[in-house]
């Protein structure tokens, strides 16, 4: 077996991650090319090689990624904030709408502002199907209406985005997210105004009281419990009845911050005669 150097190596790891193909031909084609990578995948695509082993999506897919690349020698399989921003903007898809958050959990984002080239082609990959290819960002963009569609009429997939964007929420290295950046995702999910659900009944505002009680009460960060039990009383009180409060009991398995905020709104309704409208 040939020897290579570690960077001989890296390149031809990446060249194979791009185009499952096998290592020797990998490594002929940077070979011909001085091992630059890029040159070495534009002379393995031009040539036709590509296309036996690589399938269209895919190939469409990987140089879709690398026009967003911020540092394409350092970084040759992640972009970051200033590709991220064009990305999105490319999917006229706001910073601050939930369906930036689905684009997140679809592809796996570590991080607000970071895709990473496999998850970002596997991705795409999984949502397409036949003729509906989502191989370009006028096709993704397509399919981001659906996803915003999908986020308010399936609880589940709400669910399901919003369990995920803790991880992007809280700081790297952290447990918990700070409290004022927890209020601001509480405003974006629980909000119709930007692509959430509305968070209120006939009588209450939920939201505004909760996140007012949280700051002047609670005044912690957010833990992964809370975070998504949280989601599990937004659920509870848009229920049919849920905004009475007959579902709570005090031996439920409830955070202390949930148990002190049901505690305060029964209190509160009974100073306010049994009305809860914060406006």
């Amino acid at each position: 077996m040939p020897s290579y150097t570690s960077s001989q190596r890296s390149a031809i790891t990446q060249f194979v991650s791009f185009t499952q193909a096998k290592e020797s031909i990998a490594a002929k084609f940077l070979k011909n090319h001085d091992w630059n990578v890029e040159r070495a995948l534009d002379s393995f695509y031009q040539s036709g090689s590509g296309n036996a082993s690589t399938p269209p999506t895919q190939q469409n897919l990987n140089k879709l990624f690398d026009q967003y690349r911020d540092k394409p020698k350092e970084a040759p399989d992640r972009f970051e904030i200033e590709g991220a921003q064009k990305y999105l903007t490319d999917l006229n898809v706001e910073l601050d709408e939930v369906a930036h958050l689905a684009i997140c959990n679809l592809l796996q984002c570590p991080s607000i502002g970071e895709f990473e080239r496999e998850p970002f082609i596997s991705g795409w990959r999984s949502v397409s199907s036949g003729s509906k290819q989502y191989d370009s960002t006028a096709t993704q963009a397509q399919y981001l209406d659906i996803l915003r569609k999908k986020v308010t009429s399936d609880p589940a997939y709400f669910k399901q985005v919003y369990r995920n964007a803790f991880k992007l929420a809280k700081p790297e290295g952290q447990k918990s997210v700070p409290m004022d950046s927890a209020i601001d995702f509480w405003n974006m999910f629980f909000r119709s105004g930007k692509g959430g659900i509305e968070w209120s009944t006939a009588s209450t505002k939920w939201l505004d009281l909760w996140c007012a009680f949280y700051e002047s009460h609670t005044k912690r960060p957010v833990n992964k419990d809370l975070w998504n039990m949280v989601g599990e009383l937004v659920t509870k009180t848009r229920e049919s009845g849920g905004e009475s409060l007959e579902w709570w009991k005090e031996d439920g398995a409830w955070p202390m911050a949930i148990d002190d905020f049901v505690a305060y709104v029964k209190e509160k309704r009974k100073s306010d005669g049994d009305t809860m409208d914060t406006s």
